[in-house]
């Protein structure tokens, strides 16, 4: 059976990183989204950690890279 395009963006996940914190180091409690970009290209050339924080900063990291963080702005919730 075909994916459909829905399978491939999922907009409950961008919700998510716009929302999770940092669990540890010097940005602990930190949402995710503002964590400072070179702290993300710090993990970009250290390797990102394991499993789903890893995942997500990546996809962070490339976000911030692209200028595109404006696009988690209004996902934060209040």
């Amino acid at each position: 059976m075909a994916k459909q395009e829905n399978d491939f963006f999922n907009p409950e996940l961008l919700i998510e990183l716009a929302n999770s914190k940092m669990p540890f180091g010097k940005y602990q409690g930190w949402l995710l989204c503002r964590l400072p970009e070179p702290y993300l290209v710090w993990f970009h050339k250290k390797g990102f950690p394991p499993g789903k924080l890893g995942i997500q900063l990546a996809t962070l990291y490339e976000i911030k890279l692209n200028g595109l963080e404006y696009l988690l702005t209004p996902l934060i919730k209040k």
